[in-house]
Protein backbone atom coordinates (compact mmCIF):
# COMPACT_ATOMS: atom_id res chain seq x y z
CA UNK A 1 0.00 0.00 0.00
CA UNK A 2 1.42 3.29 -0.79
CA UNK A 3 2.48 5.76 1.65
CA UNK A 4 0.20 8.89 1.68
CA UNK A 5 2.90 11.82 2.75
CA UNK A 6 0.46 14.20 2.55
CA UNK A 7 -1.68 13.14 4.97
CA UNK A 8 1.10 12.36 7.16
CA UNK A 9 2.87 15.79 7.01
CA UNK A 10 -0.21 16.96 7.81
CA UNK A 11 -0.85 15.66 10.52
CA UNK A 12 2.96 16.33 12.13
CA UNK A 13 2.25 19.74 10.95
CA UNK A 14 -1.39 20.16 12.65
CA UNK A 15 0.32 19.01 15.71
CA UNK A 16 2.96 21.84 15.22
CA UNK A 17 0.69 24.29 15.08
CA UNK A 18 -1.40 23.77 17.66
CA UNK A 19 2.09 23.41 19.66
CA UNK A 20 3.22 26.90 18.28
CA UNK A 21 -0.27 28.70 19.40
CA UNK A 22 0.61 27.92 22.86
CA UNK A 23 4.34 28.72 22.59
CA UNK A 24 2.86 32.01 20.64
CA UNK A 25 2.20 33.20 24.28
CA UNK A 26 5.73 32.19 26.18
CA UNK A 27 7.40 35.48 27.49
CA UNK A 28 11.13 36.09 27.08
CA UNK A 29 12.30 34.46 30.25
CA UNK A 30 10.21 31.28 29.46
CA UNK A 31 11.76 31.11 25.67
CA UNK A 32 15.36 31.33 27.26
CA UNK A 33 14.68 29.17 30.13
CA UNK A 34 13.73 26.11 27.43
CA UNK A 35 16.89 27.23 25.49
CA UNK A 36 19.13 26.87 28.63
CA UNK A 37 17.87 23.56 29.33
CA UNK A 38 18.23 21.90 26.20
CA UNK A 39 21.30 23.26 25.27
CA UNK A 40 22.54 21.88 28.33
CA UNK A 41 20.90 18.49 28.20
CA UNK A 42 21.98 17.95 24.93
CA UNK A 43 25.76 18.77 25.69
CA UNK A 44 25.75 16.35 28.55
CA UNK A 45 28.82 14.42 27.75
CA UNK A 46 27.29 10.98 28.22
CA UNK A 47 24.81 11.90 25.54
CA UNK A 48 27.07 13.66 23.24
CA UNK A 49 29.05 10.38 22.86
CA UNK A 50 26.10 8.31 23.00
CA UNK A 51 24.59 10.30 20.28
CA UNK A 52 28.12 10.55 18.20
CA UNK A 53 28.36 6.52 18.11
CA UNK A 54 25.19 5.92 17.18
CA UNK A 55 25.52 8.46 13.72
CA UNK A 56 28.91 6.75 12.62
CA UNK A 57 27.49 3.40 13.19
CA UNK A 58 24.09 4.07 11.40
CA UNK A 59 25.95 6.38 8.67
CA UNK A 60 29.32 4.67 8.19
CA UNK A 61 30.47 8.12 8.15
CA UNK A 62 32.99 10.66 10.48
CA UNK A 63 35.08 9.81 13.53
CA UNK A 64 32.52 10.00 17.05
CA UNK A 65 34.77 11.82 19.27
CA UNK A 66 35.07 14.77 16.73
CA UNK A 67 31.14 14.50 16.37
CA UNK A 68 31.12 14.98 20.08
CA UNK A 69 33.43 18.03 19.74
CA UNK A 70 31.01 19.30 17.33
CA UNK A 71 28.01 18.82 19.26
CA UNK A 72 29.80 20.93 22.35
CA UNK A 73 30.94 23.54 19.79
CA UNK A 74 27.87 24.46 17.71
CA UNK A 75 25.28 23.38 20.12
CA UNK A 76 26.99 25.65 23.14
CA UNK A 77 28.02 28.21 20.63
CA UNK A 78 24.45 28.73 19.60
CA UNK A 79 23.28 28.73 23.09
CA UNK A 80 25.72 31.34 23.92
CA UNK A 81 25.08 33.78 20.84
CA UNK A 82 21.36 33.83 22.16
CA UNK A 83 21.87 34.03 25.65
CA UNK A 84 19.84 37.12 26.92
CA UNK A 85 18.92 38.37 23.53
CA UNK A 86 15.76 39.44 23.12
CA UNK A 87 13.49 37.23 20.58
CA UNK A 88 10.39 37.77 22.19
CA UNK A 89 7.62 41.43 21.73
CA UNK A 90 9.61 44.73 21.94
CA UNK A 91 13.24 44.79 21.26
CA UNK A 92 14.34 47.19 19.68
CA UNK A 93 13.83 51.19 20.09
CA UNK A 94 15.00 53.96 18.01
CA UNK A 95 13.83 57.39 19.52
CA UNK A 96 15.20 59.71 16.93
CA UNK A 97 13.39 57.95 14.26
CA UNK A 98 10.20 57.34 16.49
CA UNK A 99 10.67 53.42 15.83
CA UNK A 100 9.66 50.45 17.74
CA UNK A 101 10.90 46.97 16.52
CA UNK A 102 8.71 43.83 17.74
CA UNK A 103 9.86 40.44 17.07
CA UNK A 104 7.29 37.56 16.40
CA UNK A 105 7.34 33.83 15.33
CA UNK A 106 7.16 32.81 11.59
CA UNK A 107 4.79 29.41 12.98
CA UNK A 108 6.01 26.04 12.00
CA UNK A 109 9.53 25.53 10.67
CA UNK A 110 10.48 22.53 8.27
CA UNK A 111 14.12 21.62 8.89
CA UNK A 112 16.11 19.75 6.42
CA UNK A 113 19.03 17.57 8.07
CA UNK A 114 22.23 15.90 6.48
CA UNK A 115 23.88 12.96 7.29
CA UNK A 116 27.36 14.81 7.57
CA UNK A 117 25.89 16.66 10.39
CA UNK A 118 23.35 14.67 11.70
CA UNK A 119 24.31 15.09 15.35
CA UNK A 120 24.50 19.11 15.91
CA UNK A 121 22.41 20.17 13.29
CA UNK A 122 18.78 18.80 15.14
CA UNK A 123 19.87 20.23 18.48
CA UNK A 124 20.92 23.65 16.91
CA UNK A 125 17.69 24.34 14.36
CA UNK A 126 15.59 23.17 17.26
CA UNK A 127 17.39 26.06 19.51
CA UNK A 128 16.98 28.33 16.95
CA UNK A 129 13.13 27.41 17.06
CA UNK A 130 12.63 27.41 20.21
CA UNK A 131 14.42 30.88 20.80
CA UNK A 132 11.83 32.33 18.44
CA UNK A 133 8.87 30.87 19.81
CA UNK A 134 8.48 28.34 16.48
CA UNK A 135 7.41 24.68 15.71
CA UNK A 136 10.32 22.86 14.18
CA UNK A 137 9.60 19.29 12.24
CA UNK A 138 13.09 17.68 11.65
CA UNK A 139 13.61 15.54 8.83
CA UNK A 140 16.73 13.77 8.48
CA UNK A 141 19.10 12.15 5.80
CA UNK A 142 18.07 8.58 5.26
CA UNK A 143 21.12 7.35 6.97
CA UNK A 144 20.86 9.58 10.19
CA UNK A 145 17.05 8.45 10.23
CA UNK A 146 17.73 7.00 13.83
CA UNK A 147 20.35 9.72 15.13
CA UNK A 148 17.61 11.93 14.29
CA UNK A 149 14.88 10.26 16.85
CA UNK A 150 17.19 9.74 19.24
CA UNK A 151 18.22 13.66 19.43
CA UNK A 152 14.70 15.15 19.16
CA UNK A 153 13.40 12.20 21.83
CA UNK A 154 15.87 14.09 23.94
CA UNK A 155 14.69 17.32 23.83
CA UNK A 156 11.01 16.74 23.90
CA UNK A 157 12.03 14.86 27.13
CA UNK A 158 13.32 18.09 28.34
CA UNK A 159 10.29 20.35 26.86
CA UNK A 160 8.13 17.59 28.82
CA UNK A 161 10.28 17.84 32.14
CA UNK A 162 9.62 21.84 31.94
CA UNK A 163 5.57 21.86 30.98
CA UNK A 164 6.25 23.09 27.85
CA UNK A 165 4.18 21.30 24.87
CA UNK A 166 6.70 18.12 23.35
CA UNK A 167 5.49 18.64 19.64
CA UNK A 168 7.13 22.42 19.22
CA UNK A 169 9.87 19.88 18.14
CA UNK A 170 8.89 17.03 16.17
CA UNK A 171 10.60 14.81 13.66
CA UNK A 172 9.49 12.71 10.58
CA UNK A 173 9.34 8.88 11.75
CA UNK A 174 11.92 6.30 10.42
CA UNK A 175 9.98 4.24 8.23
CA UNK A 176 8.63 7.56 6.50
CA UNK A 177 12.00 9.47 5.82
CA UNK A 178 12.07 9.94 2.18
CA UNK A 179 12.61 12.55 -0.26
CA UNK A 180 9.28 12.46 -1.02
CA UNK A 181 8.13 12.91 2.78
CA UNK A 182 10.64 15.98 2.81
CA UNK A 183 9.37 17.25 -0.33
CA UNK A 184 5.68 17.65 1.11
CA UNK A 185 6.90 18.52 4.78
CA UNK A 186 8.29 21.90 2.47
CA UNK A 187 5.14 22.28 0.79
CA UNK A 188 2.82 22.58 4.35
CA UNK A 189 4.90 24.51 6.75
CA UNK A 190 5.41 28.48 7.11
CA UNK A 191 9.48 28.44 6.59
CA UNK A 192 12.31 25.67 5.48
CA UNK A 193 15.51 25.88 6.80
CA UNK A 194 17.35 23.57 4.75
CA UNK A 195 20.86 22.29 5.17
CA UNK A 196 22.18 19.72 2.36
CA UNK A 197 23.03 19.02 -0.84
CA UNK A 198 22.36 20.94 -3.51
CA UNK A 199 18.96 19.44 -4.80
CA UNK A 200 17.67 19.24 -1.97
CA UNK A 201 18.37 23.00 -1.25
CA UNK A 202 17.03 23.91 -4.75
CA UNK A 203 13.76 21.93 -4.18
CA UNK A 204 13.71 24.32 -0.70
CA UNK A 205 13.67 26.41 -2.90
CA UNK A 206 10.92 25.79 -5.36
CA UNK A 207 8.55 24.49 -2.43
CA UNK A 208 6.74 27.61 -3.02
CA UNK A 209 7.37 28.31 0.69
CA UNK A 210 9.95 31.16 2.22
CA UNK A 211 13.01 29.01 2.29
CA UNK A 212 16.80 29.88 3.48
CA UNK A 213 19.39 27.05 2.00
CA UNK A 214 22.85 26.90 1.42
CA UNK A 215 24.80 26.24 -1.30
CA UNK A 216 27.65 23.69 -2.73
CA UNK A 217 30.91 23.94 -0.36
CA UNK A 218 34.24 23.87 -2.22
CA UNK A 219 36.74 25.22 -0.53
CA UNK A 220 39.79 27.16 -1.74
CA UNK A 221 43.02 28.20 0.17
CA UNK A 222 45.85 30.08 -0.90
CA UNK A 223 49.11 29.23 0.72
CA UNK A 224 52.05 32.14 -0.25
CA UNK A 225 55.07 31.11 1.62
CA UNK A 226 54.63 34.04 4.51
CA UNK A 227 53.57 32.18 7.48
CA UNK A 228 55.20 29.38 9.31
CA UNK A 229 54.69 26.69 6.78
CA UNK A 230 54.72 23.85 9.67
CA UNK A 231 51.84 26.08 11.70
CA UNK A 232 49.72 26.54 8.18
CA UNK A 233 50.44 22.65 7.34
CA UNK A 234 49.06 21.92 11.30
CA UNK A 235 46.09 24.07 10.54
CA UNK A 236 45.17 22.59 7.11
CA UNK A 237 45.72 18.94 8.11
CA UNK A 238 43.38 19.77 11.50
CA UNK A 239 40.82 21.15 9.17
CA UNK A 240 40.65 18.46 6.34
CA UNK A 241 40.50 15.80 8.80
CA UNK A 242 37.71 17.06 11.45
CA UNK A 243 35.26 13.88 10.94
CA UNK A 244 36.83 13.12 8.17
CA UNK A 245 35.78 15.97 6.39
CA UNK A 246 32.11 15.77 6.61
CA UNK A 247 32.06 19.53 6.53
CA UNK A 248 31.16 21.29 3.40
CA UNK A 249 34.13 23.59 4.58
CA UNK A 250 36.87 21.78 4.26
CA UNK A 251 40.09 22.92 2.26
CA UNK A 252 39.13 21.39 -1.02
CA UNK A 253 41.75 22.45 -2.94
CA UNK A 254 45.51 24.15 -1.76
CA UNK A 255 46.63 26.62 -4.29
CA UNK A 256 50.54 27.22 -3.71
CA UNK A 257 53.14 29.43 -4.66
CA UNK A 258 56.03 27.67 -6.59
CA UNK A 259 58.68 29.69 -4.80
CA UNK A 260 57.42 27.67 -1.40
CA UNK A 261 55.93 24.63 -3.01
CA UNK A 262 58.34 21.80 -2.07
CA UNK A 263 58.83 23.28 1.16
CA UNK A 264 55.07 23.24 1.82
CA UNK A 265 54.96 19.87 0.62
CA UNK A 266 57.33 19.01 3.29
CA UNK A 267 55.80 20.68 5.87
CA UNK A 268 52.57 19.06 5.44
CA UNK A 269 54.25 15.44 5.00
CA UNK A 270 55.29 16.11 8.24
CA UNK A 271 51.99 16.67 9.75
CA UNK A 272 50.46 13.49 8.15
CA UNK A 273 49.79 14.99 4.01
CA UNK A 274 50.88 12.28 1.47
CA UNK A 275 51.16 13.76 -1.98
CA UNK A 276 50.38 12.10 -5.19
CA UNK A 277 52.20 13.32 -8.09
CA UNK A 278 50.63 14.92 -11.41
CA UNK A 279 50.76 12.06 -14.08
CA UNK A 280 50.89 9.18 -11.84
CA UNK A 281 49.16 5.53 -11.87
CA UNK A 282 48.57 6.28 -8.59
CA UNK A 283 46.43 10.10 -9.09
CA UNK A 284 44.44 8.15 -11.95
CA UNK A 285 43.60 5.65 -9.35
CA UNK A 286 42.49 7.78 -6.77
CA UNK A 287 40.37 9.60 -9.26
CA UNK A 288 38.27 6.32 -10.65
CA UNK A 289 38.33 5.63 -6.88
CA UNK A 290 36.30 9.01 -5.77
CA UNK A 291 34.29 9.48 -9.00
CA UNK A 292 33.94 6.22 -10.53
CA UNK A 293 32.46 7.34 -13.80
CA UNK A 294 34.61 10.22 -14.55
CA UNK A 295 34.35 12.25 -17.00
CA UNK A 296 30.84 11.08 -18.04
CA UNK A 297 30.04 12.87 -14.47
CA UNK A 298 31.22 14.12 -11.37
CA UNK A 299 28.96 11.64 -8.88
CA UNK A 300 31.15 10.71 -6.13
CA UNK A 301 31.55 7.49 -4.84
CA UNK A 302 29.15 7.18 -1.58
CA UNK A 303 31.78 4.64 -0.24
CA UNK A 304 34.34 7.12 0.17
CA UNK A 305 32.48 10.00 2.01
CA UNK A 306 33.69 10.79 5.16
CA UNK A 307 36.06 8.23 5.20
CA UNK A 308 40.14 7.91 6.75
CA UNK A 309 42.66 8.79 4.14
CA UNK A 310 44.07 5.60 4.42
CA UNK A 311 40.83 3.97 4.09
CA UNK A 312 40.60 5.06 0.89
CA UNK A 313 43.90 5.00 -0.27
CA UNK A 314 43.76 1.02 0.18
CA UNK A 315 40.90 1.22 -1.89
CA UNK A 316 42.32 2.99 -4.05
CA UNK A 317 45.83 0.86 -3.98
CA UNK A 318 48.17 2.96 -3.19
CA UNK A 319 50.41 2.34 -0.80
CA UNK A 320 50.84 5.18 1.72
CA UNK A 321 52.56 5.44 5.51
CA UNK A 322 51.42 4.55 8.54
CA UNK A 323 50.86 8.09 9.82
CA UNK A 324 48.80 9.99 6.43
CA UNK A 325 45.83 11.53 7.47
CA UNK A 326 44.75 13.19 4.38
CA UNK A 327 46.01 12.82 0.87
CA UNK A 328 46.76 15.41 -1.69
CA UNK A 329 46.73 15.29 -5.80
CA UNK A 330 48.32 17.74 -8.24
CA UNK A 331 46.24 18.89 -10.25
CA UNK A 332 47.81 21.62 -12.82
CA UNK A 333 45.71 21.19 -15.42
CA UNK A 334 42.49 22.40 -16.19
CA UNK A 335 38.95 22.76 -14.33
CA UNK A 336 35.52 21.00 -14.42
CA UNK A 337 34.64 17.22 -14.72
CA UNK A 338 37.72 16.60 -16.60
CA UNK A 339 39.65 17.49 -13.89
CA UNK A 340 37.71 16.08 -10.58
CA UNK A 341 40.07 16.98 -8.40
CA UNK A 342 39.02 20.74 -8.84
CA UNK A 343 35.60 19.59 -7.11
CA UNK A 344 34.18 18.67 -3.78
CA UNK A 345 35.16 15.65 -2.28
CA UNK A 346 33.67 15.16 1.22
CA UNK A 347 36.55 13.40 2.20
CA UNK A 348 40.23 14.21 3.34
CA UNK A 349 41.24 14.52 0.21
CA UNK A 350 42.32 17.61 -1.32
CA UNK A 351 43.69 18.91 -4.88
CA UNK A 352 47.08 21.06 -5.13
CA UNK A 353 48.05 23.60 -7.51
CA UNK A 354 50.71 25.69 -8.28
CA UNK A 355 50.77 29.10 -8.99
CA UNK A 356 53.50 31.47 -10.28
CA UNK A 357 52.51 34.06 -8.10
CA UNK A 358 49.63 35.76 -6.05
CA UNK A 359 47.73 37.09 -9.04
CA UNK A 360 48.18 33.45 -10.60
CA UNK A 361 46.77 32.14 -7.81
CA UNK A 362 43.91 34.25 -7.65
CA UNK A 363 42.83 33.41 -10.90
CA UNK A 364 43.30 29.80 -10.36
CA UNK A 365 40.94 30.24 -7.12
CA UNK A 366 38.51 31.70 -9.44
CA UNK A 367 38.21 29.25 -11.89
CA UNK A 368 37.75 26.78 -9.50
CA UNK A 369 35.21 28.29 -7.84
CA UNK A 370 33.65 29.36 -11.08
CA UNK A 371 32.96 25.40 -11.79
CA UNK A 372 32.25 24.67 -8.31
CA UNK A 373 31.53 26.11 -4.76
CA UNK A 374 30.84 29.76 -5.78
CA UNK A 375 29.43 31.83 -2.96
CA UNK A 376 30.69 29.43 -0.39
CA UNK A 377 34.29 30.39 1.19
CA UNK A 378 38.27 30.23 0.57
CA UNK A 379 40.61 31.32 2.59
CA UNK A 380 44.32 32.54 2.55
CA UNK A 381 47.45 31.82 4.62
CA UNK A 382 49.89 34.97 4.75
CA UNK A 383 51.17 37.66 6.03
CA UNK A 384 50.32 40.21 3.84
CA UNK A 385 47.17 42.44 4.39
CA UNK A 386 47.04 43.63 1.07
CA UNK A 387 46.70 39.97 -0.13
CA UNK A 388 43.66 39.58 1.74
CA UNK A 389 42.18 42.82 0.70
CA UNK A 390 42.20 41.71 -2.57
CA UNK A 391 40.94 38.76 -2.16
CA UNK A 392 37.93 39.84 -0.03
CA UNK A 393 37.14 42.86 -2.85
CA UNK A 394 37.11 40.39 -6.26
CA UNK A 395 36.19 36.91 -5.02
CA UNK A 396 32.70 35.74 -5.27
CA UNK A 397 32.62 34.17 -2.27
CA UNK A 398 30.79 34.85 1.38
CA UNK A 399 33.49 34.18 3.92
CA UNK A 400 37.24 34.47 3.65
CA UNK A 401 39.31 32.59 6.35
CA UNK A 402 42.54 34.24 7.37
CA UNK A 403 45.27 32.42 8.79
CA UNK A 404 43.01 29.95 10.26
CA UNK A 405 41.77 26.12 10.13
CA UNK A 406 38.87 26.85 7.53
CA UNK A 407 36.10 24.04 8.39
CA UNK A 408 36.83 24.88 12.31
CA UNK A 409 36.70 28.33 11.44
CA UNK A 410 33.70 29.33 8.96
CA UNK A 411 30.67 28.02 10.77
CA UNK A 412 31.43 29.70 13.59
CA UNK A 413 33.75 28.92 16.30
CA UNK A 414 35.19 30.40 19.82
CA UNK A 415 38.31 31.89 18.57
CA UNK A 416 36.84 33.62 14.83
CA UNK A 417 33.43 36.46 14.70
CA UNK A 418 32.00 34.42 12.16
CA UNK A 419 28.41 33.57 13.82
CA UNK A 420 27.97 29.98 15.27
CA UNK A 421 25.86 27.84 12.80
CA UNK A 422 24.76 24.93 10.88
CA UNK A 423 23.48 26.57 8.33
CA UNK A 424 25.44 28.71 5.94
CA UNK A 425 24.61 31.17 3.29
CA UNK A 426 25.90 31.45 -0.23
CA UNK A 427 24.41 34.87 -1.75
CA UNK A 428 23.18 35.11 -5.04
CA UNK A 429 26.60 33.77 -6.13
CA UNK A 430 25.35 30.11 -3.99
CA UNK A 431 21.81 30.49 -4.87
CA UNK A 432 21.07 31.33 -1.71
CA UNK A 433 18.66 34.30 -0.34
CA UNK A 434 21.05 35.16 2.40
CA UNK A 435 25.01 35.81 2.91
CA UNK A 436 25.61 35.31 6.47
CA UNK A 437 25.44 31.98 8.92
CA UNK A 438 22.34 31.04 9.59
CA UNK A 439 21.08 32.66 13.36
CA UNK A 440 18.29 32.12 15.26
CA UNK A 441 17.56 36.10 13.78
CA UNK A 442 16.83 34.19 10.31
CA UNK A 443 13.20 32.80 12.14
CA UNK A 444 11.70 35.95 12.96
CA UNK A 445 9.09 38.17 11.35
CA UNK A 446 9.21 41.85 12.45
CA UNK A 447 6.87 44.16 13.24
CA UNK A 448 7.95 47.97 12.91
CA UNK A 449 5.47 50.70 14.90
CA UNK A 450 6.30 54.86 13.01
CA UNK A 451 5.59 57.72 14.97
CA UNK A 452 5.70 61.54 13.76
CA UNK A 453 9.20 62.96 14.31
CA UNK A 454 10.13 66.10 13.51
CA UNK A 455 11.01 66.64 9.46
CA UNK A 456 14.76 65.77 8.40
CA UNK A 457 14.31 66.46 4.70
CA UNK A 458 17.33 68.31 3.54
CA UNK A 459 17.66 71.22 1.86
CA UNK A 460 18.81 70.33 -2.15
CA UNK A 461 22.19 72.29 -1.86
CA UNK A 462 22.74 70.01 0.97
CA UNK A 463 22.01 66.87 -0.25
CA UNK A 464 23.21 67.09 -4.05
CA UNK A 465 26.93 67.04 -4.84
CA UNK A 466 27.31 70.37 -6.92
CA UNK A 467 30.50 69.37 -8.48
CA UNK A 468 28.57 66.34 -9.91
CA UNK A 469 25.08 68.98 -10.71
CA UNK A 470 27.61 70.90 -12.89
CA UNK A 471 28.36 68.17 -14.78
CA UNK A 472 24.53 67.87 -16.11
CA UNK A 473 24.62 71.48 -17.04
Amino acid sequence: MAVNYEEYVAGLVAKAKAAQEIANGFSQERVDELTCAVAYATTVPAFAQKVSEALVAESNMGIADDKVKKMYGKIKGSYFQMKDKKSVGLIDVDEKMGMETYAKPMGVIGAIIPVTNGEATPVVKSLMALKTRNAIILAPHPKARNTNVLVVEKVREVLKKLGAPEDLVQYIEPEYVSVECSGQLMKQVDFILATGGTPMVRQAYSSGNPAIGVGTGNVVSIIDGTTDLDVTADMIVRSKTFDHATSCSTENNLIVLEECYDAFMDAMARHGGYLIKEGTPEKDRLMHTLWPETPANHNLNRHIVAQGAKTIAKAAEIDVPADTKMLMAEENGGYGNEFPFTGEKLSPVSGVRKAKDFDDAVDKMMKILEYQGKGHSCGIHTTKKDRVTKLSEVMPVCKVCVNQPQSLTNSGSWTCGFPISMTLGCGTWGHNSISHNATYKDLLNFTYVSREIPSFQPKDEDLFDAKIIAKLK
